[in-house]
């Protein structure tokens, strides 16, 4: 734990008592704050006072005694409305923030050149925050991975001079981190998502771009430049005096990281040198895992890691958990556990990755559904559908793509795994990519992900 000694002998307010929460409201008792600690749930409440944390309606508390709203990420801080905490915090001036910023400000107060790597981007950051930590492990550093990822940011060792910090940060954390400020910041990518949190995409950009933004002084800032929003980032992150890494996978770049064929090459200066290769590495397969690849040798670079130590850490990564994990085989038929695809764009990433796919889709769907994946389905055998989103899919598979109303997860696996076994050519894949969220069946895509596992271990013969 890191105990937040910043708000010592101060009162605390702290809404949203979930894992994040439950760690946060520790953390500043451990360092000496005053809690009031509050959740919608009242169950959650109970818990919490079992556990030994304060608790308190904060709808009856004197605003003017606290000095911040400790809100956990999934609390609305501005749309589709500010929940009701954050508005009374507001009204009464009380700055309103989050475990990251609480990380931060404790960061600065007891060790500001232990070294923080943050992560952030629609797609790739738990995959790119995991092989970062994984490649200075294997390398012989001390490093922790957290965050929106694994453990709660304060739940992890404080941090000090020789231990690295690396934190993937999701665009609701990064909202209540107004001083985020890591040694090496990483945007991987920008497309759209979570509009219904932030507005509008200009909004969303905005909250990733201060990430990279934030990077101290003598830092690192490595930035995806493949789509025209992280480009224009770049550019202007340069004409503010930051130290920019470029990275691209589409193209050659004359300064920075790119990817050509199975290589990852650093140019400076006119010349290239190879890093790593990324070929044959099941764990690291497809266009968008090069580029989390390069995303992190780029911060293992900045980090003081040679070329060698990198290859060997890419080599040795066993891979993330519900993101394109190999989960079973059934004599020619491999099975892929991609639950973490909750949107169009993640789901495009598995689907460019094979090919004869057996297509687990559905869910809670997001905007735009699979219209943007019409690319992929001749790569599509078969569908099946499940959850929310079943129709609205079947719609746009309609005459394109055949398909299957599977309704729930089992009957999908079931059913995708006799027609991928009937099937005469390749290596078919039965792939769980969902593009959607899991809510209607699942309460998170690790719990999605897990059912599928389990059911592929159930089938005979894997």
């Amino acid at each position: 734990m890191i105990p937040v000694t910043t708000f010592a002998n101060k009162k605390v307010a702290l809404f949203g008592l979930g894992g994040s929460g439950l760690a946060s409201a520790s953390a500043l008792l451990a360092g000496g704050a005053d809690v009031w600690a509050c959740d919608d749930d009242p169950a959650r409440m109970d818990a919490a006072c079992r556990a030994g944390i304060p608790t308190a309606d904060l709808r009856t508390v004197d605003w003017s005694r606290i000095a911040a709203l400790v809100l956990t990420p999934g609390v609305p801080l501005t749309h589709p409305a500010p929940h009701w905490s954050a508005g009374l915090a507001r009204n009464a001036g009380v700055e309103v923030i989050g475990d990251i910023e609480l990380y931060c400000r404790e960061r600065r107060a007891r060790a500001p050149d232990a070294s923080f790597v943050a992560i952030t981007g629609t797609n790739g950051k738990s995959t790119t925050t995991a092989l970062i930590a994984h490649l200075l492990n294997v390398s012989g550093y001390s490093a922790e991975a957290g965050g929106n990822i694994g453990k709660a940011i304060l739940s992890l060792e404080p941090p000090r001079p020789g231990h690295v910090h690396v934190i993937e940060c999701s665009s609701y954390q990064i909202d209540l981190a107004p001083t985020l400020d890591p040694s090496v910041g990483i945007l991987i990518n920008l497309s759209e998502d979570h509009i219904d949190r932030h507005g509008t995409m200009d909004n969303y950009a905005a909250v990733k771009e201060r990430l990279v933004a934030g990077v101290q002084d003598g830092g690192t800032a490595i930035v995806g430049v493949d789509d025209n929003r992280c480009a224009a980032i770049a550019d202007r992150l340069e004409q503010r005096g930051k130290n920019v890494l470029r990275v691209s996978v589409r193209r050659p770049l004359s300064d920075g990281l790119y990817v050509e064929g199975d290589r990852i090459l650093m140019a400076a200066g006119g010349t290239a040198r190879e890093i790593a290769r990324v070929g044959g590495i099941g764990s690291l397969r497809g266009i968008h895992n090069a580029q989390n690849a390069a995303c992190a040798a780029g911060a293992a670079l900045a980090l003081g890691l040679s070329a060698e130590a990198i290859q060997k850490g890419l080599v040795s990564f066993p891979g993330l958990a519900h993101r394109m994990e190999q989960v079973g085989r059934i004599g020619r038929v491999l099975f892929v556990n991609d639950s973490k695809a909750t949107n169009a764009d993640s789901a495009a990433q598995a689907l460019a990755s094979f090919g004869d796919i057996f297509w687990i889709a559905g869910g809670v769907p997001k905007a735009g559904g699979i219209e943007s994946l019409t690319g992929f389905f001749p790569r599509i055998r078969k569908a099946f559908l499940i959850g929310q989103a079943a129709n609205e899919f079947a719609a746009t598979l309609e005459g394109q793509v055949p398909y299957e109303m599977s309704g729930t997860l089992e009957q999908a696996t079931q059913s995708a795994a006799r027609a991928a076994a009937s099937f005469d050519g390749g290596e078919p894949v039965v792939l769980l990519s969902p593009a959607c969220a899991s809510f209607d069946q699942f309460r998170n895509f690790e719990l999605r992900g897990a059912a599928f596992r389990d059911l592929v271990k159930a089938l005979p013969g894997a």
